[in-house]
């Protein structure tokens, strides 16, 4: 038997929503938003597939940029999210709210000592799964 674990990566488009989350709270450049991805948990950033994903982000309308000149050195492209964007985070968010509950179901399944039921918490499960 193989004991490895598999290779369970994100999902492919899991970088977007994160992205825009960032984007939600300061204006970055490309490098700043891939500095907050490794500090945020994404194990490994391919810098052109990140930046394919910005540009296609701009091309939908989700984000803005503009060359930013002011400061010493090259220009840099900084970046903003709009409100088309702000509203697809929405959607992105709550979808994760729906994902969330799922995953927590499945390790109630898989390991009920993690998630042990009270009898309070059980009626309140009860429930949930009645108004689902």
């Amino acid at each position: 038997m193989n004991s490895k674990k598999p290779q369970m990566g994100a999902p492919k488009n899991i970088l977007v929503p994160i992205i825009l989350l960032h984007l939600r709270d300061i204006n970055a450049y490309g490098y700043e938003l891939m500095e907050k991805l490794t500090t945020f948990g994404v194990d490994s950033v391919d810098r052109g597939n990140f930046y394919r994903i910005l540009r296609q982000l701009e091309k939908d309308e989700l984000v803005t940029s503009e060359w930013n000149t002011e400061e010493n050195g090259p220009a840099k492209r900084i970046y903003a999210i709009t409100e088309e964007g702000l509203s697809y985070l929405d959607l992105w968010a709550g979808s994760f709210g729906e994902y969330q509950k799922l995953l927590t179901n499945f390790f109630k399944l898989y390991n009920p000592f993690l998630f042990p039921s009270t009898p309070a918490s059980k009626k309140t499960d009860e429930a949930d799964d009645i108004n689902d």
